[in-house]
């Protein structure tokens, strides 16, 4: 297991971003307060919908429930596949918000991207999501060569999206061992503990962008009626389960961010049974710091992509 610690020679520049985010945003109601999903998909808040990129492609894979959308990114060059999960807290967001990110990924990586678009609660609450995530990887374990020419595939994901990938793993490994077609697992400030780690839990409300109401918020519409001990079953909560034989994963995290105890811990136990991890902690970096235009987000999105060009060889 390697861990570094980062970003400490522009932690200032860190810091005044995290001021000024918290200035923008203490604007704004805090989403728990608004208790509004549609309006908190909207886009009409600080965070507006990013444009659509031509290179993006929208597909529908099958699915148990019915067609899974995915936006696809398919680079000149393609020497792996790259299967994304976004973030949200399975409540918000979508596969169309980081096109630029995910393009700049495939070319850089030299991966073919998909890009999943799952349900989200409350209209679709545990275990939609990771059934669609599920279906998802095994359609392209399946198809990835005759589709993308490769069959190298990593698997990766930001905030719930880096918990959904842990999942997916899972479920592949426990029903059939096809998670062994992954050969890397890029996982940013994930959330692994639905009842909530000490970090999770302490936070309070002084985000700036993500806080414990709103976390537990958005817990209680994925996981609706699920008391504490639920929320810590494996099933639920991936830091509880078994984690062995899993393939070789970059964890990342920020110290300002509630995810810092699920990624530590999470990185720890995947290290501990055994398998191939890397764990970088970012100073001073706030949830989702790697979506703002600052020098610790731009060093993290060049290792992130030299992480999945490493590990598709």
């Amino acid at each position: 297991m390697t861990i570094a610690t980062t970003g400490q020679d522009v932690v200032e520049e860190t810091r005044a971003f995290n001021a000024r985010m918290a200035r923008i945003l203490g604007r704004f109601p805090p989403l728990h307060k608004i208790d509004d999903v549609a309006l908190a998909r909207s886009g009409d808040g600080p965070y507006p919908s990013p444009p659509l990129l031509a290179e993006g492609r929208d597909r529908t894979l099958p699915g148990r429930a019915g067609g899974v959308p995915v936006r696809v990114f398919t680079p000149p060059a393609v020497r792996g596949v790259y299967l994304f999960l976004h973030a949200g807290g399975r409540v918000v967001g979508s596969a169309a918000h980081q096109d630029q990110q995910l393009w700049d990924l495939a070319r850089g990586a030299g991966v073919a991207v998909v890009a999943v678009d799952y349900r989200l609660a409350p209209e679709n609450p545990h275990p939609a999501a990771p059934d669609d995530c599920e279906d998802a990887a095994r359609w392209l374990v399946e198809h990835a060569r005759s589709e993308f020419g490769t069959d190298r595939l990593v698997i990766g994901g930001e905030s719930s999206g880096a918990e959904l990938a842990v999942r997916t793993l899972l479920r592949l490994r426990d029903t059939d061992g096809s998670h062994r077609a992954f050969c890397g697992a890029y996982l940013a400030y994930g959330f692994y503990d639905a009842s909530l780690t000490p970090s999770a839990r302490s936070y309070g409300e002084d985000g700036p962008l993500l806080t414990t109401p709103v976390i537990r918020w958005m817990v209680g519409h994925a996981f609706p009626g699920m008391s504490p001990e639920e929320l810590r079953d494996p099933a639920v909560s991936p830091l509880y389960a078994d984690l062995h034989d899993l393939p070789r994963a970059r964890f990342v995290v920020g110290t300002r961010d509630p995810a810092l105890d699920d990624t530590t811990f999470m990185a720890a136990r995947w290290g501990a049974a055994g398998n191939k991890t890397d764990l970088e902690v970012v100073a001073e970096a706030v949830h989702g710091f790697t979506m703002f235009p600052i020098k610790v987000a731009e060093r993290e999105l060049e290792r992130g992509r030299e992480f999945v060009a490493g590990v598709v060889g």
